[in-house]
């Protein structure tokens, strides 16, 4: 594990490198595809992408200020604290996703278009959250006697920061030549729903940081299932309709 970067007086958090390098990359790699399809144009995208990220940021902490109003009185700069565990991560995520649709519905951007213009962005930022978690000791896994499981926390335990690391770099693998690909709008984003819910189900079942709820089922696991299930109905509906369209 390496928290933490230290760079003289400087002491940088590795996890957050990492994210910021991978939605990078991300951008980057969206960036070189938009001239090839009908997507926004470089400008809406990174407008879109700072929208969505300001508001969630923004959101998230308000709303942890809220849940947890001791642990920022008598400091301000407590608020401004760079820290992702004094976030609220679902009201940031919610409230940014929001943001990003109102701005797109003013700018009149493709809905399936924009899905798939950030398809990269996603499928390359979740190979750096694996790496993120792995430098944090986050998403830590469930105690194992495998020769491959690794001490953490006390405990030989499943690499399930490495588990996600490798199936991301395999979804990106995968999903790579289709960046390239005109294809039905909506497809490439079905597919990466698809695979990255997948991903998520295999994860979770070695996971021991999983929200159990009623009869032992994993929250996270149940929620995978819903979105793999909603990304294979999506994939074969568009990928039916353009057959029509081909054959029409």
């Amino acid at each position: 594990m390496f928290p933490i970067l230290q760079l003289g007086p400087l002491a940088l958090r590795t996890p957050g490198l990492l994210l910021l390098l991978g939605l990078y990359l991300g951008l980057s790699l969206a960036e070189r595809r938009l001239p090839r399809r009908g997507a926004p144009d470089a400008n809406q995208l990174y407008n879109l992408f700072l929208i969505a990220v300001g508001v969630g940021l923004v959101t998230a902490r308000l709303a942890f200020i809220v849940q947890n109003p001791a642990l920022f009185r008598g400091s301000w700069l407590n608020w401004l604290a760079l820290d992702a565990r004094l976030l609220d991560p679902w009201t940031g995520i919610t409230l940014g996703l929001l943001a990003a649709l109102v701005y797109g519905q003013r700018k009149r951007l493709s809905f399936w278009e924009t899905l798939d213009a950030f398809t990269p962005v996603a499928a390359t930022l979740a190979v750096f959250l694996g790496l993120a978690h792995l430098a944090s000791g986050n998403a830590y896994g469930l105690p194992t006697s495998l020769p491959w499981g690794i001490e953490l926390w006390g405990a030989k335990r499943h690499p399930t920061q490495i588990y996600e690391i490798l199936l991301a770099l395999g979804m990106l693998a995968w999903l790579w030549p289709r960046f390239q690909q005109e294809t039905r709008p909506g497809t490439l984003f079905a597919r990466f729903l698809t695979a990255y819910a997948a991903a998520t189900l295999f994860i979770h079942a070695w996971r021991a940081d999983s929200t159990l709820v009623t009869g032992g089922f994993r929250l996270e696991q149940i929620l995978a299932w819903l979105a793999m299930a909603l990304g294979f109905w999506l994939w074969a509906r568009l990928e039916q309709g353009e057959q029509t369209q081909s054959y029409g």
